[in-house]
């Protein structure tokens, strides 16, 4: 192992782990479902001149992001450096046992640890945060110094046009930048994103930023094909242009993303509802896909990852067994040992952890799950096939063991800590 830099006398220690301050404007980008072939395909095809320069010149590796493989859960281990076993964020959605009620989990109260982002914030960084989504917005903002005394930005490009100054650090986003507000099933909501970041970066110059997309794109379109080449060549000038003004550029991935169909294209679906209800009775299991979020059209909330909560008695062992039994199951593990391997946090999630595999996912009922706004095969993540994300640093990390295990929610430590 590679000796560690020593911290600077301006260094902040945040969930264990310490992060020196920026020498440069540093810009961290989750790009959405970025599974690495669509970057190796689109270098290699000419899309993406700019990351091809910075492969030669800068840091290149691949890393593993958190399990369940969804949006909120990881968005927050990278902003945090932690895993949901520390921040609590363990799904887009959860079964709340003390309210009773499942929910989506994008309310700063499930939080259980401070970001980076909010340690530097108060420490006196400025800071931006741009999320296409308006979902992750409030999450990601916890603990910034925003409003008429503060000097952080954070607000999504869904609700662009709705920002104020107290609430997002800036009026009105969208007039701000001049663009209008996109759809939310569209790429501009992702280059809407970029957009801000760049005049962020040119107008206030923020010590840091994050960039948080959307994955309309890789849900529609696989690595290599022209809609993806297209998505990944726009990409590639925004982080040409924050590479120019100065900024170190690290860029990194939530999840990958598979097509989930047998050879005919068809969907395959494990609807496990429908398995217990069969097998144990009707309603007396409760399965919860915490890929459920409000943005159904691209991927009908199937995805590979499930938590089951059983009826007290019920031999967990046995049934555990049969469910990884099921056609298209890749690992049934019961709480404990699933909240051990995946660092989760053993109070947000049920009885048995089902994982599904690299071309299958599960669903509750299928009279619960509208396909009719697909039109494309059906592609998802969720499962373990879909852990392996890039880790980019537009700089050489020469402190960085090349041996090292990284997990995406590195790259604040490696863009920190290890950039030259």
């Amino acid at each position: 192992m590679s000796p560690q830099p020593s911290p600077s006398a301006r260094a902040l220690t945040v969930n264990g782990r310490s992060y020196g301050w920026p020498r440069r404007p540093l810009v961290v980008v989750c790009v959405d479902g970025c599974e690495p072939d669509y970057l190796t395909r689109a270098v290699a095809m000419g899309a993406m001149p700019w990351l091809a320069s910075v492969l030669a010149r800068g840091t290149n590796r691949l890393a593993d992001c958190v399990i369940p493989s969804f949006t909120n859960p990881n968005n927050l281990s990278i902003v945090t450096g932690a895993p949901p076993a520390v921040h609590g964020i363990c799904g887009n959605y959860f079964w709340d046992a003390d309210a009773g009620v499942e929910v989506m989990m994008n309310d700063p109260k499930y939080l259980r640890a401070d970001s980076i982002l909010a340690a530097f914030s108060q420490a006196g960084a400025a800071v931006a945060v741009v999320t296409a989504k308006d979902k992750l917005r409030r999450l990601l903002g916890e603990g910034l110094r925003l409003g008429a005394e503060g000097t952080a930005v954070c607000f999504s490009s869904e609700r662009a046009a709705e920002t104020t100054r107290a609430e997002h650090g800036l009026d009105d986003a969208a007039a701000w930048l001049g663009r209008p507000v996109p759809s939310v099933y569209s790429a501009d909501l992702s280059e809407f994103v970029f957009a801000a970041g760049v005049k962020l970066l040119e107008s206030r110059r923020p010590d840091l930023i994050y960039l948080s997309t959307t994955d309309y794109v890789q849900h529609k379109h696989a690595p290599g094909t022209g809609a993806a080449n297209s998505f990944y060549q726009m990409i590639d000038g925004y982080l040409a242009r924050l590479d120019t003004l100065g900024a170190t550029v690290g860029l990194t991935a939530d999840h990958g993303m598979n097509g989930k169909t047998d050879a005919a294209g068809r969907p395959q679906v494990i609807y496990l509802q429908d398995v217990l209800d069969g097998w144990i009775g009707a309603g007396r299991a409760r399965v919860i896909l915490p890929i459920t979020d409000p943005y159904v059209v691209h991927h009908g909330a199937l995805g590979s990852f499930a938590t089951v909560y059983l009826p007290p008695g019920q031999a967990l062992g046995a049934l555990a067994g049969r469910v990884g039994a099921l056609p298209g199951m890749e690992v049934v593990l019961d709480r404990d040992e699933a909240c051990r391997r995946f660092e989760l946090p053993k109070d947000r999630m049920g009885d048995l952890i089902a994982v599904s595999r690299r071309d299958w996912v599960i669903g509750t009922s299928a009279a619960k799950h509208d396909l009719s706004g697909l039109d494309a095969p059906l592609r998802s993540h969720g499962g373990l096939s879909e852990q392996r994300v890039p880790l980019i640093v537009s700089r050489p990390t020469p402190t960085l063991s090349d041996d090292a295990r990284l997990r995406n929610f590195d790259i604040y430590d490696v863009a920190l800590n290890h950039s030259a």
